[in-house]
């Protein structure tokens, strides 16, 4: 795959001093992240550098990913271009305080610590910093991921495009202008997947609960909710619409939708969304 070159874009060719690329933790995401990168030629392994408190993760993440690996943060700032903050925002001000002495205009940090505001990042960086802030959901994991991107005060158009880039090595990314829409996404599809999870252990419990083996279940629910979700991707038809296509009156569809509706299913989803939400903020405030 070709990519534009730029100041902070994809390079090659870079010595073993000298990495395009780091990462601040090394945990799920940042391997998804990583896998995404190097699977779409974006950019090589030996042109990635990351580093992770946990001495067994540096390890696994050197033999499984073929990147340079350290236990510390300044040594990769330091050298890259491009440094995904891909830590806890619990411990995110100690981090980015640790990383303020390498920040300059050269440098591009994308931020993937939910609920942490790009005001913060700026603040704790330095007038110098350029930040993105992306909220991602683990579907990037297996490629099938939603970002969300949106760019601080110093950072550029191109960064902004560069970040969108990046994401889409992992599923799909869009730019929103107002970072005040990032924390109803961490209530969406940031927690999304949970939600999800929870319904599909819903749907197989009660499968076993109307007499079907756990394995039956299990295979009718996955496929189910792959099917239902193509459905909407692919027919542009609305939840609504497609709702009322297999709800005949008096069926048993309209049965198990009376249920559910009477136990306020429709209300509590929406409940969760908000409060993922109200406490994405709650994390931004620190």
């Amino acid at each position: 795959m070709k990519t534009k070159r730029s100041t902070t874009g994809p390079r090659r060719g870079k010595s073993a001093r000298q990495r395009t690329v780091g990462f601040i933790g090394g945990g799920n995401m940042a391997t998804a992240l990583i896998r995404g990168l190097v699977a779409a030629g974006l950019y090589g392994a030996d042109e990635i550098e990351v580093s992770d408190v946990d001495a067994a993760k540096r390890s696994a993440l050197k033999r499984r990913l073929k990147v340079a690996v350290t236990g510390d943060n300044l040594a990769v700032a330091r050298q890259a271009r491009v440094i995904f903050l891909a830590v806890k925002p619990q411990i995110i001000d100690q981090v980015l305080t640790g990383l303020r002495e390498a920040a300059s205009p050269r440098q591009l940090f994308i931020s993937i610590a939910a609920g942490v505001p790009t005001a913060r990042l700026e603040r704790l960086l330095g007038p110098e910093a350029r930040v993105v802030r992306v909220m991602p959901n683990t579907p990037a994991l297996l490629g099938q991921g939603m970002s969300v991107i949106v760019r601080g005060t110093r950072a550029t158009a191109a960064d902004e495009r560069l970040a969108v880039k990046l994401f889409g090595a992992v599923g799909r990314a869009v730019a929103v202008q107002a970072e005040s829409l990032i924390d109803g996404v961490t209530g969406l599809s940031g927690s999304g997947p949970a939600y999800v999870y929870l319904f599909a252990e819903a749907l197989m419990a009660g499968g076993v609960a109307a007499g079907l083996t756990a394995a039956l279940a299990r295979e009718l629910t996955y496929q189910t909710l792959l099917g239902a979700t193509a459905m909407l991707q692919e027919t542009g038809e609305s939840p609504e619409a497609l709702r009322a296509q297999v709800t005949s009156p008096g069926g048993t569809t309209l049965a198990g939708l009376t249920e559910l509706r009477s136990r306020g299913f429709k209300d509590t989803v929406m409940a969760a969304v908000v409060a993922a939400t109200r406490r994405s903020m709650e994390l931004g405030r620190g």
